[in-house]
């Protein structure tokens, strides 16, 4: 079924944003990490190529959670009951989050450590 407009299409995709928020724990952690990492990053004085990367890691966890979120409302609703196949379509989307957020804790170390070490005056920042 096609979206009547741009607009609705939009609207439809923030409804799944708020249902992620309202409904996934894991969902509102994620928010609640980006907002340190906003504030550390604001802090630290990063390069707009420093908050580039952040921003594509971030998002790219965001759309993993919203994915696993999808991926675990399909499956209930195809299979209600206990299935080794639906716990297999599970546990790879929870993985797919799992392996985006350790990807972007990396990312996010590589980023501050050395900011963090300059400001404590352990090294200078690259």
């Amino acid at each position: 079924m096609k979206s009547p407009s741009l607009l609705a299409s939009f609207r439809f995709a923030w409804e799944g944003v708020v249902y992620a928020f309202r409904t996934q724990r894991n969902f509102r952690i994620h928010c609640a990490i980006s907002l340190a990492v906003v504030v550390a990053g604001a802090l630290t004085g990063l390069t707009v190529e420093q908050w580039a990367i952040l921003a594509a890691v971030t998002g790219l966890v965001f759309q993993a959670e919203l994915i696993n979120t999808a991926i675990e409302a399909i499956t209930d609703r195809a299979s209600p009951d206990i299935h080794p196949l639906a716990k297999v379509a599970k546990d790879c989307a929870a993985a797919g989050v799992l392996v985006s957020a350790v990807a972007a804790v990396v990312v996010g170390a590589l980023i501050f450590l050395p900011e963090l070490a300059a400001l404590a005056g352990y090294a200078a920042a690259p």
